[in-house]
This record gives structure tokens, sequence and C-alpha cells, in this order.
């Protein structure tokens, strides 16, 4: 870790690296978390360890002013840690909770320090709120539950009660980051007694606001489901057909999930279908792979 007088290594830099030592992530799936080329990441890889040994880089725990700029970088690894435990990249299993447990542990721990800040017990609350479904995602046999269709008895009150406390904290304050915008997100999924009761138009509006704080492309394909629930799947068709053409999703399986999907929903078949089998061609979960399948098998049913 670079000290106060050397300059940064870049943040990304700092991300991956760290994802790779502390976290034990292959190239590969920190190229994913990036939506990165894998040959990017390892020279990424090559690049900061080099620049530790050029310039001699102290490893030790900074302070001051300096551990506060470093916060921001541990935040996205704790947080690419979570969401590899949420919804794995690959394997037999969706959900690998030994992860989530771990980076909600690191989290609270940072937030129950000297460095918190607000967007810490946003973070925290965010992930206690989505670790609250896991026991929903999926079923007996290991298969994908999507969210209009879990029992939402099955979710984690204690997690839930947690993830509210630190919602509260986290609104003290003038700063809103990400992290709140999307804690806020997940706390209106939770509040809703089922998915016809969820306020949709709510949920938009976050959206909208958090791709002016963020606007990435995986942003914008979650807030078209939202777009989807409150104009329909035209509207929501069109608003994610320019990620399309982005070279960062070009093997990112949700993007041709949530197309196929839409397309579904407007009774275009085939369409749907080609879609459907796109995901297919890319790398993911058993238990996403099960379930990109039944959509395609659906396709193919003659209409009644």
């Amino acid at each position: 870790m670079a000290s106060a007088e050397d300059p940064e290594m870049s943040r990304d830099s700092s991300v991956a690296l760290s994802l790779k030592i502390c976290c034990g992530f292959s190239v590969r799936e920190i190229a994913r978390a990036f939506l990165a080329e894998e040959s990017a990441i390892a020279q990424r890889l090559v690049r900061a360890k080099r620049q530790i040994q050029e310039r001699r880089l102290s490893l030790d725990m900074p302070g001051g002013e300096d551990l506060q700029l470093r916060l921001d970088a541990v935040l996205d690894v704790v947080y690419f840690l979570f969401n590899e435990g949420y919804a794995a990249h690959e394997g037999d299993v969706l959900v690998r909770r030994d992860f989530c447990a771990e980076a909600l542990r690191l989290a609270r721990l940072i937030a129950d320090s000297p460095l918190n800040a607000p967007k810490v017990d946003a973070l925290v609350a965010l992930m206690a709120l989505q670790a609250a479904r896991a026991p929903a995602r999926v079923d007996d046999g290991g298969d994908l539950v999507l969210l209009d269709r879990q029992d939402r008895g099955l979710w984690d009150r204690q997690l839930l009660s947690l993830g509210f406390h630190y919602f509260d904290r986290s609104i003290r304050g003038d700063t809103v980051s990400e992290y709140h915008v999307q804690a806020a997100i997940a706390a209106t999924h939770a509040r809703s007694a089922g998915s016809g009761a969820t306020d949709w138009p709510a949920i938009l509006e976050l959206y909208d606001h958090l791709l002016t704080v963020n606007h990435s492309p995986v942003v914008v394909l979650n807030r078209a489901v939202a777009v989807s629930r409150v104009h329909g799947p035209g509207e929501a068709l069109a608003a994610i057909d320019p990620l399309c053409a982005d070279p960062k999703l070009r093997d990112y399986h949700l993007l041709m999930a949530l197309r196929g999907h839409l397309l579904l929903e407007l009774g275009r078949l085939a369409e749907a279908a080609d879609a459907f089998r796109a995901a297919l061609q890319c790398r993911c979960s058993e238990p996403e792979r099960r379930f990109l399948a039944s959509r395609l098998a659906e396709c193919r049913r003659e209409p009644s």
C-alpha cells in the first residue's frame, strides 16, 4: 500500500491486487468483477506488483488522511467479495454464503471502527438487506428463484433488522453515496409484502438517481427491470438495446437473459430464444444455466 509520500497506486489496481492476494480471487473472477478482459486484469496485476517493488511501497497500515483516502478502495474490495458470494459467476451453487458472511463481517468491523462514515453504514445495510434474501433465492433442488416468486417468509429476519439498523445510521450527515442509493433500493424491496406490492416507481426514481452517481452499464441494466415494471417491456428493451454494443458486456450473461425475458413478454419468441442461447454461451453458475435453459424451452412452446 502506497505511503503518504509516494504517488498512490490507482484505485482499480489496488482493488484488483487486494482481490487476488487477500480474497484469493482468480484472474477470471477479478475480470468478471470489473467487466474486463482477463488479459487486461493480468497485466494490471503485473504492473501493480512491479510498482510495489520499484517504488518500495510500504504494506504497513497508513494513518490519518492517507488512511481515509484508501477507504473507498477497501469498500470496493468488500463489496466485490459480497457480490461473488451473492451471485457466484461460476460453479454448482448460486449463493456462496461464506463469502457473503465474511464481507458483511469485514464491513461491520469498519463501520464500528474510528474509520466509520455514513457510506460504510450504507454498505453494511445494503449487504445485510440483500443477504437476507439468500434462503429464498434457490429452491430445495438448488434452482434459481426470481425475486417476484420468492417465498418472503424465508427471508432472514435477523439480517433484515440488521440492515435497517445500519440504514438508519447511514442517513446522518449530508453525503449521499452510491451505497446509500443501492441500500434504499434494497430497503424498498424489503419493506414490500410481495412483488405486487413493490413500489416500482420509487425504485425507478432511485435508479435514475443512481445513474447520476454511477453511470455504469450494470446500473443501466438493473434500472431496465424497474422500467419494465413501470412503463412496460417495450420501453425497457429500448433502454438496454445500446448495451448490446458495449464491449464490457460482451460476455455478461445477464444482459442477454434480461433481453430474452423482455422479448418473451412481448411475444417475440424467436428473438427471445436467440437471446437465451446467447446467454447460455456465456459463463455463469449452473443454477443460472438451468434457469436459462428452462426459459429457452419456454420460447419453443407452441402458443395456446
